[in-house]
């Protein structure tokens, strides 16, 4: 059984992914940075080869891409720029040259020149990517539901309100990060079925004010939704303010029930399933 490269490995992305492979018995070389991180050691307790790895190294990612039948590739531009993102993408499609199958995450609509500085610079990855000779599938996973649930929302949540720079009932797809990374390992089993295909995902379209219900119900205290103005958030991030007004005017189109029909073997968690296994009683 051929070894799979997975990059972000100590991510929510890759970490899922890595995590998945392994339980179904496929051998993992997990890319990191820090090979000495708690999430490498975690990952390398589970069974994972864990390999130091720079996209702006070369020779780090030659070293280890030697041997791999596959690679499952995320990028990010937060803690970087987009253009380091780009830049370091590509660096990685270039090096995986000798591979069977790249299966590269990237974001719902970021084909379409939307003009969010951090989707954009993913869909140039994507674009050297279906120019290259490598077999590849692109995942583009709706907004996370798993990560909705940092420090400045929990301290909103904390006082019953969720912050969300969207109209109350506009309805945002959402995805479960167990869910891409189903996708994802399904990708990597079944090549044939998946080579040079774009996928959007979400488990569902879901408004502000069905997230809040949900909260609602999984927290046992009234939340409700708050509207902060896109100048407040732009003056956090530029790029996430693009993002909000883009789903607000925009929005994205996947078709949630012909992906599911198509994708039976998912479970398609949604939001309220989520929320409901989160430990809010540790958190608030």
């Amino acid at each position: 059984m051929e070894t799979t490269l997975v990059t972000g490995a100590t991510g929510a992305q890759g970490g899922a992914v890595a995590r998945l492979l392994l339980d179904r018995g496929h051998p993992v070389r997990a890319l990191t940075r820090d090979p000495e991180s708690p999430a490498a050691q975690r990952l390398r307790a589970a069974g994972a080869e864990i390999a130091h790895g720079d996209f702006d190294d070369p020779s780090s990612l030659k070293a280890a891409l030697h041997g791999v039948g596959s690679v499952f590739a995320v990028t990010t531009p937060f803690g970087t720029d987009p253009d380091t993102e780009t830049r370091q993408g590509i660096a990685l499609v270039d090096a995986a040259h000798e591979v069977d199958h790249i299966v590269f995450t990237s974001a719902s609509n970021a084909d379409r020149g939307t003009g969010i500085p951090h989707f954009d610079s993913k869909q140039r990855i994507e674009e050297h990517l279906a120019r290259g000779h490598v077999p590849w599938t692109v995942l583009g996973p709706a907004a996370f539901i798993d990560d909705k649930f940092g420090d400045w929302t929990l301290d909103g949540l904390r006082r019953g309100i969720l912050g969300l720079p969207l109209p109350s009932d506009k309805p945002l797809h959402l995805v479960a990060v167990a869910d891409i990374a189903a996708v994802a390992v399904l990708a990597l089993e079944q090549p044939d079925r998946f080579t040079g295909r774009r996928l959007d995902l979400a488990g569902e379209a879901l408004s502000p004010a069905g997230m809040a219900a949900a909260l609602t119900e999984a927290i046992g205290t009234p939340i409700r939704h708050h509207r902060p103005p896109l100048e407040v958030v732009e003056r956090h991030s530029a790029d996430l303010a693009a993002m909000f007004r883009y789903f607000t005017e925009v929005g994205t189109d996947i078709d949630v029930p012909a992906l599911h029909a198509e994708l039976p073997e998912i479970t398609w968690r949604r939001y309220a399933d989520v929320v409901r296994t989160v430990p809010w009683a540790d958190l608030l």
